[in-house]
């Protein structure tokens, strides 16, 4: 295998159309060459959240204008790749499929290697992108449908302390802007209204703060805020601007201590099998939001441990972050053949229960 390895990734699991491409020569720090990221905003707005039909395909219409784009981007040609990773699961099956079928089409044309990539090891592997952080260490995975603790042992090798057993912490923001009239995503509509809010006018729950685990849930959270909104509308007639900033502050108040405690927990499990350097890292959209990471970084400080983030645009769904995680596979000899499938559901921790429970296609998280 050459040392240095140049990897095209696609991803196309939910409402973003990415391609990107990462080079790495040996040990050095991996360079991204490109990044291309086409979103469906506009075309899910009307809907107040994403349509599967019109993601697959807005997908379907966008990858092969990603491809060339990121491939002008980098300045070379198919001919100068080393493989094609691409995102096959889990996510929106009509996207993945999507993805799947666009990076086959390019594997068989060109000879290339093909190298499928869980979209949630492409989240949990872009510290090592980003930091070059080594193995083992904690990783916060918080998106708009995730939310893990896992520790990262190998590119393929994850340990789940614990997650969410309903709504991740992205969707609860998606519900609470739709509760308030805000726009979609959610999560930075939230966060731009929290910050004219006083976080201690309401007090919403914490929840399962009172079971010793690492799991999480916020279902209940976005119930007691709908509550609260109905009560005030009921009192006066409608919610002021005020209120809206007040409900939103208070929401966001109680994720973040949610989380800050149940990370606490998860960074003293880890600190019994790692107590030297030990690294806390987080991804994931959610992963944006400024007040969470400054409580993760208190965290981290109070128990001495390095605290890692993405920037902001590899938090967010990317294809730098599956090409990289197809580097990592390919340079540990692992490959798929043309029978590559999409996958709607696809844990890391292949040994641990489902959170949610199991359908027909396997376990959902």
């Amino acid at each position: 295998m050459a040392t240095t390895l140049t990897i095209l990734g696609l991803e196309s699991s939910c409402d973003d159309t990415a391609a990107a491409v990462v080079r790495q020569s040996g040990d050095s720090v991996p360079e991204i060459l490109s990044s291309v990221v086409h979103g469906q905003t506009e075309l899910h707005s009307a809907y107040g959240g994403v349509v599967p039909e019109i993601a697959a395909r807005a997908h379907a219409e966008k990858l092969d204008l990603c491809v060339r784009q990121a491939l002008d981007a980098a300045a070379i040609s198919l001919s100068e790749l080393d493989a094609i990773a691409v995102t096959a699961g889990p996510g929106l099956i009509g996207g993945v499929m999507s993805g799947v079928m666009c990076a086959k089409g390019i594997a068989a044309a060109t000879g290339l290697p093909l190298i499928g990539v869980n979209h949630l090891a492409g989240h949990a592997l872009t510290p090592r992108l980003t930091d070059q952080i080594d193995y083992p260490y904690l990783m916060l995975l918080v998106s708009g449908g995730h939310c893990q603790y896992l520790i990262t042992q190998g590119p393929e090798t994850f340990t789940r302390l614990g997650g969410t057993i309903d709504d991740a912490p992205g969707e609860a923001f998606d519900k609470t802007a739709r509760l308030l009239g805000l726009p979609q995503p959610g999560g930075p509509s939230v966060e731009a209204e929290a910050r004219a809010g006083d976080p201690k006018r309401f007090r919403f729950p914490r929840p399962l703060l009172d079971r010793p685990d690492c799991n999480l849930s916020f279902s209940g959270l976005k119930t007691a805020l709908m509550r609260m909104r109905d009560q005030l509308v009921m009192d006066q007639g409608g919610l002021t601007r005020q209120d809206r900033a007040d409900l939103c502050a208070g929401f966001q108040a109680a994720v973040v201590d949610t989380l800050a405690e149940k990370t606490r927990r998860a960074l003293a499990i880890y600190m019994e099998q790692r107590p030297q350097h030990p690294v806390v890292a987080v991804a994931g959209g959610v992963a944006a939001n400024t007040a969470i990471r400054a409580a993760l970084e208190s965290v981290c400080a109070d128990q001495g441990a390095l605290f890692v983030a993405p920037p902001l645009n590899l938090c967010t769904d990317n294809a730098a972050m599956i090409a990289y995680a197809g580097l990592e596979r390919f340079r540990s000899g692992k490959v798929d053949g043309m029978d590559l499938s999409a996958r709607p559901r696809w844990p890391l921790d292949q040994n641990s229960p489902a959170l949610l429970g199991s359908g027909k296609k396997g376990a959902k998280a």
